[in-house]
């Protein structure tokens, strides 16, 4: 804290220094104005100017109208001066005070311009040059805001999109094939088993999509409670390896988990397990057939390492920088049969991030690898 007010006093320093000097110039000029008074004029001619008129307005004697000047002015002489050092004190402070004023106009115009769109950067005078500094960073930090609601709009319009793109396909091919089993006056045991097994998938398909939808709402707008237990990694990433033999056979893949023994991790198993999941979901779908994944847990100092790395093709830079993002698919062309809704990476991403983790990935030469890092509490 009081760094702080060091630097303030710091960056204000030519501003007080300003204030100073105009302070103690217009001290001097009150000062100096009240001697010339004093001297210059109740003790100079305006005496005899006094007198003067004195004599020829009011047809006064000299001596009476000296006297009457003597009664008037110079026996209240100190009232005087006391009078004339308050006029000229409250003369030099207003000046003072419409100069000073100047500084809070400026501010407010500089305050303004923060909330009008496109105006240009504040600018205000020298001697408030770090305001000026506080006030632009405050209106970048505005218009970052701005541009951030406006990202946060197109994105709640894309739920839209998706939401009303992604549900109606599994949703036509339901309602299609129910038509179908309810039109057919005729129909073969073998066909009305086909149409209710494909209705039945797709209406599968839709409650899919719907929870992930939820499910992505969920960790956008709540505050998710994490159940922490100490778990054996090694024994979690073997059961889900167990779970996806079925998936790496169609494509002819190998997987090779390689982690320590008894390499043990305090978090909240359910949903990293979700995240583990949907990482090698992805590397299953992208990987070349007939290649290897690999599975590499590794502990440095504080953290673990998990690492998901295939082979398939190599994501450009542009895409790899949005991969993360919301309803982003790599292969826009994939429909939402074969992949997800484009939530996956996104709410694995959140769950890492509530684990006070990070997640980032890397693709190079026909290689992807997804790094998950997890503090051991």
């Amino acid at each position: 804290m009081k760094n702080k007010k060091t630097i303030f006093k710091k960056e204000f320093q030519t501003f007080y220094t300003r204030v100073f000097i105009r302070l103690t110039a217009m001290f001097f000029v009150a000062v100096l104005s009240v001697y010339f008074l004093r001297f210059m004029v109740l003790r100079g001619r305006f005496a005899d100017f006094v007198v003067d008129i004195l004599q020829n307005t009011f047809r006064m004697e000299y001596d009476t109208a000296r006297n009457f000047y003597t009664q008037l002015f110079r026996n209240h002489m100190d009232m005087l001066m006391i009078a004339a050092l308050v006029i000229a004190f409250l003369i030099i402070f207003r000046i003072f005070l419409r100069w000073f004023t100047k500084y809070f106009e400026e501010i407010e115009k500089g305050m303004d311009s923060l909330i009008e769109d496109g105006a240009a950067e504040v600018s205000l005078s020298p001697e408030l040059l770090p305001m000026e500094r506080k006030l632009n960073a405050i209106k970048h930090i505005i218009e970052k805001q701005r541009r951030d609601m406006t990202a946060a709009e197109q994105r709640k319009n894309d739920l839209i999109m998706y939401l009303a793109h992604d549900l109606k396909t599994p949703l036509a091919s339901v309602t299609g094939y129910l038509n179908l089993l309810r039109d057919e006056g005729k129909i073969s045991d073998e066909l009305r088993e086909k149409y209710l097994s494909v209705s039945l998938d797709k209406a599968e398909r839709l409650e899919d999509l719907i929870n992930e939808f939820f499910e992505i709402s969920k960790y956008n707008l709540t505050t998710i409670t994490l159940q922490y237990r100490k778990i054996n990694l090694g024994r979690l990433l073997e059961m889900l390896l167990y779970e996806f033999q079925p998936m790496l056979k169609e494509k002819d893949l190998k997987c090779d988990l390689r982690v320590p023994e008894d390499m043990i991790l305090k978090c909240d198993a359910d949903k990293m397990q979700r995240v583990f999941d949907n990482l090698l979901r992805n590397a299953v779908i992208y990987s070349f057939n007939g290649t290897d994944i690999v599975i590499a847990v590794t502990r440095q100092e504080e953290n673990v390492r998990i690492r998901f790395t295939n082979h398939g093709d190599t994501i450009p830079a542009e895409k790899l920088e949005r991969i993360f993002e919301q309803f982003y698919r790599l292969d826009a062309s994939r429909s939402t049969s074969s992949g997800g809704a484009g939530l996956g990476l996104a709410i694995a991403r959140q769950i890492v991030e509530l684990h006070h983790g990070n997640i980032q990935a890397r693709s190079q030469d026909e290689v992807t690898e997804f790094e998950v890092v997890l503090p051991v509490l």
